[in-house]
């Protein structure tokens, strides 16, 4: 694995299951993401208005550039059903070199 020149995030949001698409292709419309992955059926236990609450959920793993993961949450937001939406961005630090590269091609501005 190599080190990329330019840095790049994997962004987790978790959404309704019937939502999980939607927000998908927004950001893939947008190019503000390369490729989204939907893992349904996940169970989500967490605090809300006081007292656990629980959900099922879709996880979605969102790679992108790390300068588009600003306009990438404001996206999200704008058709996420939540009032408080999960958007968690992490660093790649290492990775295949031309997975990475695809990354970077499929949300260069240029491709809008």
């Amino acid at each position: 694995m190599e080190r990329t020149t330019k840095m790049n995030s994997i962004v987790l949001v978790t959404c309704p299951i019937e939502s999980a698409e939607k927000i998908s292709k927004t950001v893939l419309q947008e190019r503000l993401a390369a490729c989204v992955n939907i893992l349904r059926d996940v169970r989500s236990l967490f605090w809300w208005e006081g007292k656990i609450d629980t959900a099922e959920e879709s996880l979605l793993i969102i790679k992108t550039r790390t300068e588009l993961v600003t306009k990438l949450e404001d996206s999200i937001k704008r058709v996420h059903p939540y009032e408080v939406p999960e958007i968690i961005a992490l660093p790649i630090t290492q990775g295949n070199k031309k997975y990475l590269d695809w990354v970077n091609q499929e949300t260069a501005s240029d491709n809008h």
